[in-house]
């Protein structure tokens, strides 16, 4: 006879296992997970406590607790924060970066040392730094070789990060993309799949980063941070001072573009709203 455990949806998850996961997930990484994603959090972590051999959500907590390795919540973090994204996704914005952002930038730095920096901050599977990396060779055209434009793309997920890297990617990911493109930035490959071109890879460097670290390592300042669809997890107090490190981040001028779906507290005085979703750092 099956214990109550494991009929029906599967293992139970109590109130307090619930608490105690979003308390530990809160605190790690910043994400809110309030009631209402209860039934995600159930639902996505069967499967590891199965793998494992765990009968309780109790029992999980208390492995990851214990974990020396930090593998255990690599693969909690993995589970969460999975999401579906393509390519050129909420295309105002690089439209807005083709003809306002990137004119602001080569004017700042031409008279400097002709170094772009740019930075998507949870990247996901890859397909926003990929598609900024595309929107600056679209806009520098044979001039891009003339420009250090790399582009650092970081996420908390190494199995996104491992996706990203690799570049490869369906078709339904490319659906958004301006036409010209997929001749020019992907080849296909087996399996009806499509592998983003080595030059603009190679443009990118991707890192695991929390950004609920104390201190961010970064010596130069960014001309943009794009850290969109990434703060819907966030609750407001975790959000503004994430935005408070953003700005200070940012070239005076800069432009922090944030998802459609979030916005800025008015108490940050640092950041000018320009457009939905898109703000500009102050000048002195």
């Amino acid at each position: 006879m099956q214990s109550h455990n494991s009929i029906g949806k599967g293992i139970h998850l109590t109130d307090d296992e619930f608490l105690k996961l979003s308390q530990f997930v809160y605190k790690h990484f910043g994400i809110n997970l309030t009631e209402s994603k209860r039934g995600l959090v159930h639902g996505r972590l069967q499967s590891v406590l199965r793998h494992h051999g765990m009968e309780s959500f109790d029992e999980y907590y208390s492995a990851i607790c214990k974990d020396p390795s930090g593998n255990l919540v690599s693969e909690l973090i993995n589970k969460l924060s999975t999401n579906f994204t393509y390519f050129y996704r909420e295309s105002d914005h690089f439209e807005f970066m083709l003809n306002e952002a990137l004119p602001f930038a080569e004017q700042y730095q031409s008279t400097l040392d002709n170094d772009l920096r740019i930075w998507c901050a949870g990247c996901s599977s890859g397909e926003e730094p990929y598609t900024l990396s595309m929107v600056m060779r679209e806009y520098f055209g044979k001039k891009y070789n003339d420009w250090s434009a790399g582009l650092l793309a970081t996420d908390i997920s190494e199995n996104a990060l491992s996706t990203a890297r690799a570049g490869i990617y369906t078709e339904d990911h490319l659906r958004k993309i301006p036409k010209g493109w997929g001749t020019r930035y992907f080849t296909k490959i087996e399996n009806g799949q499509f592998q983003v071109a080595s030059d603009v890879s190679s443009d990118i460097v991707f890192r695991r980063f929390n950004l609920m670290n104390e201190t961010f390592p970064f010596k130069q300042k960014f001309h943009m941070i794009f850290c969109r669809n990434v703060m819907i997890y966030f609750d407001k107090e975790t959000k503004d001072n994430l935005v408070r490190k953003y700005s200070e981040l940012l070239v005076p001028g800069g432009y922090l573009f944030i998802g459609h779906s979030e916005t800025i507290s008015r108490e940050i005085d640092s950041l000018n709203y320009v457009k939905p979703a898109i703000y500009r750092k102050v000048c002195p």
